[in-house]
């Protein structure tokens, strides 16, 4: 059985077939599935989902690039969301220099507040950092939390160990397939496992054997997450089966009593 750490179900390339999505994912062998908002209006849909599928569990925030679209006043209606409906980790949050001028004191602003929540409601986070590894980090320095997943994390060795000393497990996915992806790729293999999650991040970051097949051009869903495992455990020499557990395992270490024996389908209040 394994875990999908990041998951977008809720997004529209899956409206036409998403029991299937979900179906398929079952089949092979997904015990759980993290699945987070970007947005205060993509909460709803995140929580429809999880009520919908029992193996899905939510985690409620605004991600950096969608912080153009916020209100101040988001964020006093994301902590009531909260305490209406449980959520495994807040997020996904962060920061991202990727995109062209980057609007700094904005991400920066939501960013803090959310951190801000997880601390409020005791919840770890899930983080979004692209070029921007350092100020995250000197951020959760100033508000640290209890830890959660750096999603598709893509830094150096040196932020990977910062990280994990903040109590970050670091997520792996469909980047990692590609033999371009040396960097990320060399920490694959480096890190202990101890530190690592899996994920597909779907719809996006399809895997290296994917290509723009058929209607759905790539589409990358959590049934892929098997065969992103064998990269990881070909990459270090080590069975699949030994990664999946251990991978699933570090879920469990990261999100404890949230994760446990809880159906998100069943109730909107902690």
């Amino acid at each position: 059985m394994w875990v999908d750490t990041h998951c977008h179900l809720d997004a529209a390339e899956f409206d036409a077939d998403r029991d299937s999505v979900y179906a398929r994912a079952e089949t092979a062998g997904m015990s759980a599935c993290i699945v987070p908002a970007v947005s205060l209006a993509n909460c709803q849909p995140v929580l429809d989902c999880c009520h919908r599928y029992q193996k899905c569990a939510p985690a409620y925030g605004i991600h950096p690039l969608f912080t153009d679209q916020a209100k101040p006043e988001h964020i006093d209606q994301l902590a009531e969301w909260l305490n209406q409906h449980r959520a495994i980790a807040i997020g996904e949050i962060g920061l991202d220099g990727f995109v062209d001028n980057p609007d700094w004191d904005t991400q920066h602003f939501y960013f803090t507040e959310q951190l801000k929540l997880a601390r409020q409601f005791d919840l770890p986070v899930i983080l979004h950092g692209r070029k921007a590894i350092d100020a995250m980090t000197h951020k959760l320095r100033r508000f640290p939390v209890k830890g959660g997943i750096a999603h598709a994390f893509n830094g150096s060795r040196q932020q990977a160990e910062i990280l994990i000393e903040m109590g970050f497990k670091l997520g792996f996915g469909g980047a990692m397939t590609y033999p371009g992806s040396t960097r990320i790729r060399h920490l694959a293999t480096e890190l202990p496992l101890s530190a690592m999650v899996l994920e597909t991040d779907s719809p996006d970051v399809p895997p290296s054997w994917l290509g723009k097949q058929g209607h759905n051009e790539g589409r990358n869903e959590p049934s892929e997450l098997p065969a992103i495992a064998r990269t990881l455990a070909d990459l270090r020499s080590q069975p699949v089966g030994e990664i999946l557990a251990k991978c699933s395992e570090n879920v469990s270490t990261v999100f404890g009593p949230y994760w446990q024996g809880y159906d998100y389908r069943s109730a909107s209040t902690p």
